[in-house]
């Protein structure tokens, strides 16, 4: 193994902080890292899985952990026999943790699209969550900082920037003039005149200030396509969450967008079988997503994460649970079903990517003509769907 390997596994976060130890252990040979996540016990298995696979398909190499596991079930990691060491979460893009030089150059990957961290850490406390154990508090990255980011991914080919964090509209408030996230996405605009796109992660929806709703809304090169940190379409349960939104906050959102800016489409984290949940709430649940028009839906069955909240609150049954999650499962393709359909006859600029699909600037996945570039912005007429693909 010539250069290090490194299996990311959970959120957009993780895969930007992923490109940067690559480049960060560019020098190193015979590396495996497995950039873990333990926002739910599915993830955590997960993790548990990529590392026993990792150390199978390479017995010989050297392999650590770092990542949301390996600090929230630091002692159950480190005691996994094809482990040879973890890096703190806080540390993993620390030279000196690495035992690397610290004046290494820095190495951008040729992806087509860029992720870049702008923010780190929570400072809320959702009785469901874990990952402030695992990331600390919130974190802004100066703006001059993700500047020269996006300028080097730029140089090196990028033709879509996606800017992430743990809690992304947080950004700026722990800056000196306390800026919000619609001033840094103005400022990456203007700065990089030919950047030709521009997305957001998850977003929290209350947190979303009036330019960059204004830039969502009337900027072509911020992408019509907002991931919204929804939960759970119930407000006893929101409210049991300790979110910080209503029902009616996110419908107001949606409304507001779709209104201005007909063709954003919307995605959005939903929880199945929170503790407490009846049938009243999960039908709440179901039908936000036909409200909201939903296409882009990452549904997560509730697991009892160690040291929150809601592990202490009485719990859904499992069966209950994964029937529930199979059920949002279940509204939400077909609702994005109906959603491709209505898209056959557009036409859409597509960046290609080097697997032979590319991404709308809706987030849909459009499969391109063989031998198209990885990198060109391709114009798609969609003829139909199949498998969830645009053809």
């Amino acid at each position: 193994m010539n250069a290090p390997h490194i299996i990311t596994l959970g959120c957009r976060m993780n895969i930007a902080e992923s490109e940067r130890m690559r480049a960060l252990l560019a020098g190193e040979t015979n590396l495996v890292v497995v950039n873990s996540c333990a926002v739910t016990g599915e993830a955590l298995s997960q993790t548990r899985k990529a590392i026993r696979r990792a150390r199978r398909e390479n017995p010989s190499a050297r392999l650590m952990v770092t990542g949301c596991a390996a600090e929230i079930d630091r002692a159950d990691i480190a005691a996994m026999d094809e482990v040879d060491g973890l890096i703190a979460n806080a540390a993993k893009l620390d030279a000196r943790a690495w035992n690397v030089p610290t004046n290494s150059a820095p190495i951008v990957s040729a992806r087509t699209r860029a992720f870049i961290g702008v923010q780190n850490g929570c400072d809320h406390a959702c009785t469901f969550c874990v990952i402030p154990q695992g990331r600390g508090v919130s974190r802004s990255v100066a703006m001059a900082e993700v500047l020269r980011e996006v300028e080097a991914h730029l140089e090196a080919g990028a033709k879509e920037i996606v800017l992430t964090g743990v809690d992304l509209t947080s950004w700026g408030h722990d800056l000196p003039d306390a800026s919000r996230l619609g001033v840094l996405v103005a400022a990456i605009l203007d700065a990089f005149p030919a950047l030709p796109r521009l997305r957001l992660s998850s977003v929290d929806g209350v947190e979303i200030d009036a330019a960059l709703f204004d830039l969502i809304v009337h900027e072509p090169r911020v992408m019509p396509h907002l991931h919204l940190s929804l939960q759970h379409g119930a407000d006893l349960i929101l409210k049991r969450m300790k979110r910080r939104h209503s029902r009616a906050d996110a419908v107001e959102l949606v409304a507001r967008l779709k209104a201005l800016r007909p063709d954003v489409a919307i995605g959005a984290d939903l929880i199945a079988g929170f503790p407490t949940e009846s049938d009243a709430h999960h039908a709440d649940n179901l039908s936000i997503i036909d409200e909201l028009d939903i296409v882009h839906a990452h549904i997560f069955p509730y697991s009892p994460r160690p040291g929150t909240p809601a592990a202490r609150m009485p719990q859904v049954l499992r069966d209950v649970v994964k029937a529930r999650a199979a059920e949002l499962r279940a509204r939400a393709a077909a609702r994005r079903a109906v959603w491709l359909g209505n898209l056959v006859g557009e036409t859409l600029p597509v960046l290609a990517e080097r697997d032979g699909t590319g991404y709308a600037p809706n987030y849909a996945r459009v499969a391109l003509p063989p031998a198209t570039p990885a990198g060109v912005v391709i114009d798609i007429t969609v003829r139909g769907t199949e498998e969830g693909l645009l053809q």
